[in-house]
């Protein structure tokens, strides 16, 4: 029996997000450039979206391109870039035809025109598709959002909108990129590294975590059921006993 078939489909963590990496790696081990990964990984995106959307998982959220990352080498960030634009053009159809409504978190100001535009263009598109929400986190950074989020809440204080007391922790998530989106309740992380790597810090307090060793070009839908197999094993308390949850 496979994973997929020993799921319960009635107790699916309605949000999944992953961390993708290791596609630098998974290159290097054959020795290609890096961004010989970077494409490879994208057909583990392509899988990982399909096998979500058929168990029925309602959000997907892909930390695909960190605040950090541009920091790596510009011939690397540009081909990633690059990469971005094609890939989004070449899945709209899939996406349109998976009724999978894409969505954005993170600087977006950040990314180059042509890359921003067809981004936004694709979200425009799928926006009446009413299957799994998959999100794209480019450049996106957990303490930037937070401290964008303090300041937006900052001067709503200073404009007499709100007051101290009325700062409560939902008010602070509804300032946040992921204000229309529920909290993660699995948290993917590939390549064998057991970071967070400044990904929805706030927005994962409950989540459980779960680590592959499996770089991530190698990554696929199978993988995702056993990592969702595995979740449905633990038992979440959110801060009671077992006695109290069962």
């Amino acid at each position: 029996m496979g994973f997929k078939d020993q799921i319960d489909i009635t107790r699916l963590p309605e949000h999944v997000a992953i961390i993708m990496d290791g596609n630098g790696r998974w290159a290097k081990g054959k020795g290609k450039l890096r961004v010989f990964g970077h494409h490879n990984g994208v057909v583990s995106v392509r899988d990982v979206v399909e096998g979500a959307g058929e168990i029925g998982v309602k959000y997907l959220t892909l930390y695909t391109f960190s605040a950090e990352n541009w920091n790596r080498p510009s011939l690397e960030v540009t081909a990633i870039m690059e990469l971005l634009v094609s890939t989004i053009n070449k899945e709209i159809k899939k996406l349109m035809q998976n009724n999978v409504r894409l969505n954005a978190i993170g600087d977006l100001e950040m990314l180059p025109g042509k890359c921003h535009r067809e981004l936004m263009g694709a979200i425009e598109k799928t926006k009446g598709n009413t299957g799994l929400v998959l999100t794209l986190a480019l450049s996106y950074g957990s303490r930037r959002e937070m401290v964008q989020a303090v300041q937006k809440i900052a001067a709503k204080v200073q404009q007499g909108l709100l007051k101290p007391e009325d700062v409560t922790e939902e008010v602070f998530s509804q300032h946040l990129y992921t204000h229309n989106l529920p909290d993660p309740e699995l948290l993917i992380r590939t390549s064998g590294e057991f970071r967070i790597s400044n990904y929805l810090l706030w927005q994962i307090a409950y989540a459980e975590l779960y680590f592959t060793h499996k770089l991530w070009p190698d990554f696929r839908r199978d993988d995702l059921f056993e990592a969702i197999l595995d979740y449905q094993k633990r038992e979440r308390r959110f801060g009671k006993t077992s006695e109290q949850v069962n």
